[in-house]
């Protein structure tokens, strides 16, 4: 057998996880239950921070997986059963019938249109229809129909078979049985994903009831270009544009009633994304949430939250819902709600909208229960803190909300992590060769330009701005164009299969394509055109949507003119356009890591277990980072033998050179051959230069030193990593005895005992979430319930106070403060405005703050004052990017390329990051991440050698007088000076092709393929 990795669920986890194990070239299976890939990413309308467009983003992916010669998608299949064990399991499969030929179908749609049966809309949750023979969505993949054998006429009485009358390509087939499928594999992974909470449960909200109740997934449906209303949000009950409308948090989450008592982690965040997107459809709008906390708890999502409110005028209501009754009338929703000061209010609303929560369902549990997973009290799949990608079940890993709910960015490198597993699986296995047959590329030389063009609607998100048939038929009458043609979604799988067909039938030497941004899905159309035989740079992208459609709503004639011009300028410009060439450049295969805390370490371990060789460098003395100071977990798995074990691991590894006590001073060069000067600081400090290919970031960050509170003035103010260190030796010093007084800490009161305390008082968010650091730290909440739990532990009587503004215990999170709560740990909320205060009065420690349910001043006298102090990034970031030429955010933390899809990448190739570098999480969140980063190395660190870039800078020899100018300008350090020709000369794996050289040389003796003068001054002769 050679390496082979079934992959189960074809949501985002499980197509990241394929992709980065194709791109091993490890072959994939990847099964998915329902007709197409793309799972519930597919039906979101934007996300959050960003608004992205959810489909923008993800179509690419799904093109990508669908023609990935590694990756072989079985859909409407089930997996039975797995057997055997790692390297050598065998999976039966049960394929289901679509009752289509898979082989023979086109994907044409004219079956479709023949259907006379219309069918309640699966994936628009019910709110339109669609044919009973239908395509999911219009960039599923595959794009095959699928037949719903519940309404078809012919499968139930033995009539109809219009569809297969229309079909050319006799590809329907009612005679399909289900199929069972064998394949032996090396390791699995489930990516099975998780189903939204049926809001008729709680009949108090009215759902199905009243019509103008909706949940958040068909919110989203309702927001989308593509969704039952084109994208124009309108009540269920009328069609008019609600004027106010509510989002009611928590529904089917942290509800003991119902025993979902775990938080779903991405509610609050995709209600505030809606409140925003509302105003932009409808401005003017009022919009409120009601929320029990605001759990913002994710990179840049405080200020999303900040945003919304401030320039989008969302209010933020802390209450739980109790009912909500109709007016018989108008059918507005009346929402009845307690205030924090114990008053019931009542208030009018024309929609409401429930966020709805995640859930492992039965089917879910059922499969599991097949496969001998283990499964948590909540019923995802159960992970220790330090395997979080490993299942109980060995050569078994999980990815994406499987294993709790979690958003999009923490699926991904779930998904990637879980492919490091995976594949470290198959070490001893061969690799089957699959080569990628594309055809010869055409020669174009001497032709004229035959240029096709082809236009997107993009749902509505260009249309609604944009008269897309307009700017089709102009284009066609511009000197050069032989076809024009709209899509609705230009990036979906049909829609390249169209472009493909169109380059061969019209023999197109030149396509431009008029859509959204390039920077995501110029890749995408290059590759089509290779696989047609046209070379990648034959190609040139107007950007009718960024630049034209979103920011021209409000001027819709102006916007289709300057769409207009833009086709125009490409059109101009792609005439002039010469195929190029990319250089072929080896790849060392080593990778450097920076950082030895543990998320270093396990990207170290990951990348050594594999074969590559590692340089791990480590500023300090020890290894473990901010991990030393952690002595237990939330969940309360001890950490030092960890830590331990993980140490003794790296330094007895033969393949990882491990560097501590040093610093980088200096790097340079490119994907696959960086080389590093370090200052390693021995017996004898000397320095020492390192090669490799990549680069993992995992700097670490610093613990926030606070300057309020008495902080440094009195003994009795600590910080809660000084509270967990002292109550870890507490508890691994202090005999079995509970009387026992030889405690042997150095607890800074009441004679070291933390036994003899009466009163902690824990303030939260102190130097997070305030004016200089306008982010959360993430972990403060779940340390404060950590060591809250273990001072009751040890001290049953004593009382306990957490000053909080937001609980941010996310995901199963919830059931440790549950169990504070119900271990008798008083929280106490406080707004932002009134933060407590702290005053030494006569030698006794109190605590002022106002309580908002009592609505007054509260006085607490205490022993101990616990700071919740957050996490700030790294001195050494700000030197570190400027040496890899990386971005930070305002934070100081590192930026990777994309918050959603590429959430361990850097823009810069072959350089990753991991860790708190990264941002604050929690260990689980780094090892994730850790092992993500390390999967991501891997897709480039198998590899031979990799394609520079075609669109780089090139010398007229003739014209460069050698004034090396264009050396000191390059921020890529691509140039040097050759001292025999005095030339300047470019490395083409280093350019980047920003074009800083170019325009900097006097002697006009720089081009940029791509962007030579002539194709510039002949889009601007047109304008």
């Amino acid at each position: 057998m050679h390496k082979r990795v079934l992959v189960v669920g074809g949501g985002i986890a499980g197509i990241q996880a394929s992709l980065d194990l194709a791109e091993m070239n490890i072959e994939v299976y990847l099964i998915e239950k329902g007709p197409s890939i793309g799972g519930r990413m597919a039906q979101l309308d934007k996300t959050f921070p960003t608004n992205d467009c959810a489909m923008c983003i993800l179509s690419p992916k799904l093109v990508e997986a669908g023609a990935h010669p590694y990756i072989k998608i079985i859909t409407n299949a089930e997996l039975e059963s797995i057997t055997g064990q790692a390297p050598n399991f065998e999976a039966t499969i049960i394929k289901k019938p679509r009752y289509i030929n898979e082989e023979k179908c086109t994907g044409c749609g004219i079956c479709v249109s023949k259907c006379p049966v219309k069918i309640p809309d699966e994936y628009n949750k019910g709110l339109s229809k669609t044919k009973c023979i239908h395509i999911p969505f219009p960039q599923a993949v595959p794009a095959i129909p699928i037949i719903n054998k519940e309404y078809c006429v012919y499968l139930k009485r033995g009539k109809c078979r219009k569809c297969e009358e229309s079909c050319e390509m006799k590809a329907i087939d009612f005679n399909q049985k289900e199929e069972i499928i064998k394949i032996n594999v090396g390791s699995v992974i489930l990516a099975l994903g998780s189903e939204e909470f049926d809001a008729t449960l709680k009949d108090e909200y009215g759902y199905k009831t009243f019509p103008n109740v909706m949940t958040s997934i068909e919110f989203e449906r309702i927001l989308s270009a593509s969704g039952p209303t084109q994208g124009h949000i309108q009540r269920p009950s009328d069609g008019k544009e609600p004027k106010s409308i509510a989002f009611i948090q928590c529904v089917g989450s942290r509800d003991m009633q119902l025993g979902n008592e775990y938080c779903s982690a991405i509610c609050c965040m995709q209600a505030t994304k809606d409140v925003i997107l509302v105003q932009e459809h409808i401005p003017g709008v009022k919009t409120s949430i009601f929320y029990m906390d605001m759990r913002a708890y994710g990179k840049d999502f405080d200020k999303f939250v900040d945003r919304a409110k401030d320039d989008y005028k969302a209010r933020y209501i802390h209450a739980r819902i109790s009912s909500i009754e109709v007016n018989p009338i108008t059918e507005n929703l009346i929402v009845r709600y307690a205030t924090d000061d114990g008053r019931i209010k009542k208030e009018e609303f024309e929609l409401v909208v429930l966020s709805v929560g995640i859930l492992s369902t039965g089917k879910i549990k059922e499969t599991a229960g097949k496969l001998n997973i283990e499964l948590n009290e909540c019923g995802f799949s159960r992970a220790s803190s330090f395997s979080p990608v490993s299942t109980s079940r060995a050569g078994i890993f999980v990815a994406g909300t499987f294993s709790g709910p979690k958003d999009i960015p923490e699926t991904v490198m779930e998904a990637s992590g879980s492919a490091s597993g995976a594949s470290s699986l198959l070490t001893e296995l061969p690799v089957k060769e699959i080569k990628e047959e594309l055809p010869e590329e055409i020669n174009i030389e001497g032709q004229p330009p035959r240029i096709g063009v082809f236009v997107c609607r993009c749902g509505i998100n260009i249309a609604a701005t944009v008269d897309v048939p307009r700017v089709v038929e102009y284009a066609s009458t511009l000197g050069g164009v032989v076809h024009s043609q709209e899509f609705i979604f230009a990036c979906s799988q049909d829609s390249q299969k169209s472009i493909n067909e169109k380059i061969k039938e019209k023999n197109l030497n030149r396509v431009v394509v008029a859509a959204c941004t390039p920077r995501t899905h110029e890749p995408l159309f290059q590759k089509t055109l290779q696989a047609s035989g046209l070379n990648p740079y034959l190609f040139e992208f107007a950007n009718i949507r960024e630049q034209c459609s979103w920011v021209h709503q409000e001027v819709k004639d102006s916007a289709t003119k300057k769409a207009c011009d833009l086709l125009r300028m490409a059109i101009s410009k792609v005439k002039l356009f010469s195929p190029l060439s990319k250089a072929t450049i080896t790849i060392n295969k080593k990778a450097l890591v920076i950082g030895g805390g543990v998320a270093g370490m396990i990207a170290s371990l990951d990348l050594a277990a594999q074969g590559f060789g590692v340089h791990l460098v480590e500023k300090e003395a020890e290894l473990g980072g901010n991990f030393r100071h952690l002595h237990y977990t939330l969940s309360g798995e001890e950490t030092k033998n960890f830590l331990t074990s993980l140490i003794q691991k790296v330094k007895s590894n033969k393949l990882i050179d491990l560097y501590t006590k040093s610093k980088i001073k200096e790097i340079n060069g490119y994907l696959g051959n960086f080389k590093t000067r370090l200052a390693v600081s021995r017996k004898k400090p000397s320095e020492s230069v390192i090669e490799h290919g990549v680069v993992i970031v995992a700097a670490g960050a610093e613990e926030y030193k606070p300057t309020e509170y008495l902080y440094g003035k009195d003994d009795r103010v600590i910080t809660q990593r000084q509270l967990e260190e002292w109550l870890g030796e507490s508890d691994k010093k202090s005999s079995v005895g509970a009387d026992s007084k030889d405690t042997g800490t150095d607890f800074p009161v009441l004679g070291g005992d933390p036994r003899t305390l009466k009163n902690v008082v824990m303030i939260q968010c102190v130097g997070s979430r305030d004016e200089e650091r306008p982010y959360c730290s993430r972990v403060c909440c779940s340390q404060a319930i950590k060591n809250a739990l273990k001072l009751r532990e040890l001290n049953p009587k004593l009382n306990i106070y957490i000053l909080y503004r937001d609980m941010r215990s996310y995901g199963i999170k919830e059931l440790y403060y549950k169990k504070a709560r119900e271990e008798g740990v008083i929280f106490i909320r406080y707004e932002e405005e009134s933060k407590p205060e702290v005053r030494n009065d006569g030698g006794r420690l109190k605590i002022k703050v106002k309580d908002l349910i009592l609505n007054r001043d509260l006085l607490i006298d205490t022993d101990l004052l616990v700071l919740s102090s957050g996490i700030i990034a790294s001195k050494g970031n700000k030197n570190l990017s400027q040496m890899l030429k990386v971005p930070l955010n305002a934070d100081g933390f590192f930026l990777e390329a994309h918050v959603k899809l590429r959430p361990v990448d850097f823009a810069t190739d072959g350089i990753f990051v991991c860790g708190l570098a990264h941002y604050p999480k929690d260990i689980s969140e780094a090892i994730t991440q850790a092992k993500a980063s390390a999967a991501r190395a891997m897709t480039i660190l198998t590899k031979e050698y990799f394609e520079a870039e075609g669109k780089i800078c090139e010398i007229r020899k003739e014209r460069c007088s050698g004034c090396g100018l264009c050396v000191e300008i390059c921020p890529y350090k691509a140039l040097e000076l050759d001292e025999k020709e005095k030339i300047a000369v470019i490395n083409e794996a280093l350019c980047k092709g920003c074009g800083a050289c170019v325009s900097s040389c006097r002697a006009n003796a720089i081009d940029l393929k791509g962007f030579k003068d002539e194709e510039i001054l002949a889009a601007l002769e047109v304008v």
